[in-house]
């Protein structure tokens, strides 16, 4: 069976009309090439559709029952047009995101504003996860960009993902700004109040800390490994609300990224003096996998969002910087927070 639309509408504007001609009018075809229309329609499907008599014509028995099917046939070709162009003018759609909490909790949340205004029929859904979960989510298909802040080594995963760097940020100490600074910044005849924070300084300040396969509890207790120092431990296994929390209430200082701190205007903040302690956020997806104009969009309003944050003279463009977009394969590793 060969039934086309053009046929399922050419019989359909003869049914309504009653009228070769006339329908061959509103279609803007010549008469012959409908009736051939119509010729090759019934011979397709075996039956007469329609009877000829003196220029009038009427439905046959199973031209009755091909017509309401005609009628819906058309009205879904008419939706699926409709739909297409929507998702190809970025006006519907569905995006599967993942990120890490402290990225939800401060990036995601500035580019899903933005993306939200410039495109608000488009949905979107959130995976929150740590990196190595997202990274299994796009190696299943189950995601369609991921927001990671760690590399990626399973051979698996580095043979379908793509990584693009976006920004690195720095790692802040906060505390309790009711509470005199436990690093003595505040002193009176301190040198300089606003002075980074040294990683002996820092190890011998009680800490809340996170849990041990957290990328941020990885990186640290390397830094202090490599310094020959062992930290003061006050609370460890706190995740991330949490170590805000009890550092706010002076339980220990917390060891956080900057874009987090930032969202914390309550709490006291000091930079660690070893610019080497900074994660790095990245951008990853299927390499195999094409994006959606929408994924396509999305990405560009990531980039946007962080060209922002780092530009010059931005709150955190001394904390936060920009990262070339090169785009390399990478894989899992400890979960972030």
């Amino acid at each position: 069976m060969k039934m086309n639309l053009e046929q399922l509408r050419g019989f359909v504007e003869i049914a309504q009309l009653g009228h070769f001609t006339r329908a061959a009018e509103r279609l803007h075809l010549a008469q012959p090439s409908l009736s051939r229309q119509i010729s090759t329609l019934e011979a397709d499907l075996g039956v007469e559709l329609l009877h000829r008599v003196r220029g009038n014509v009427a439905l046959t028995p199973a031209g009755e029952r091909l017509l309401p099917i005609a009628r819906r046939m058309l009205a879904d070709a008419e939706t699926a047009r409709h739909e297409m162009t929507d998702l190809a003018e970025l006006r519907r759609g569905r995006i599967r995101l993942g990120a890490t909490p402290t990225l939800c909790t401060s990036l995601v949340a500035d580019v899903l504003a933005a993306f939200r205004d410039r495109y608000p029929g488009i949905e979107i859904e959130i995976l929150e996860r740590g990196s190595r979960s997202l990274i299994a989510a796009l190696v299943e298909g189950a995601l369609d960009l991921a927001l990671i802040v760690t590399s990626v080594s399973s051979g698996a995963a580095r043979a379908v993902l793509e990584r693009e760097q976006i920004l690195s940020e720095r790692l802040v100490v906060v505390s309790d700004p009711t509470r005199p600074d436990p690093f003595g910044r505040d002193e009176t005849g301190s040198e300089d109040p606003d002075r980074p924070v040294e990683l002996e300084e820092l190890a011998r300040v009680p800490q809340v800390v996170f849990p041990e396969n957290y990328d941020l509890r990885v990186t640290v207790d390397a830094a202090f490994r490599a310094r020959g120092v062992t930290p003061l431990v006050a609370v460890e296994g706190a995740e991330m609300d949490a170590a805000l929390s009890f550092a706010g209430r002076g339980i220990g200082v917390a060891v956080v990224p900057a874009m987090v701190a930032a969202d914390r205007p309550m709490l006291r903040t000091a930079p660690l003096a070893d610019a080497a302690l900074s994660r790095t956020v990245s951008i990853a997806r299927r390499v195999d996998m094409a994006p959606t104009r929408a994924c396509a969009a999305l990405q560009a309003v990531i980039r946007e969002v962080a060209d922002r944050v780092t530009a010059p003279g931005a709150e955190l463009s001394n904390l936060v910087t920009r990262v070339g977009g090169a785009a390399e394969a990478r894989s899992a590793a400890p979960r972030p927070a």
